[in-house]
């Protein structure tokens, strides 16, 4: 497919200073954006389904899965309340 798009002269000059830097040509520069743009998950659904995978494929009971995040969670906030 061949795409035409029209840029403003700064984000023009961006694309073309970003290529250079990645040292690429700015066809490939904006293809590999776009298509990394695109990889990445569209819903929270998506974003968590290797997570869910992992739960389901684990074994773990929905209870245990409770107990292991309200332990991270307490883990993770422990460190700020010693600071304040």
């Amino acid at each position: 497919m061949t795409l035409q798009i029209d840029l403003s002269p700064d984000l023009e000059a961006k694309l073309r200073e970003r290529a250079a830097a990645a040292g690429k040509d700015v066809q490939s520069f904006a293809r590999d954006a776009v298509e990394k743009e695109l990889a990445k998950p569209e819903t929270f659904a998506e974003l968590l389904a290797p997570v869910h995978k992992a739960v389901r494929e684990s074994g773990m009971t929905d209870e245990e899965v409770d107990q292991l995040l309200e332990k991270a969670l307490a883990d993770s906030r422990r460190p700020r309340t010693s600071r304040a």
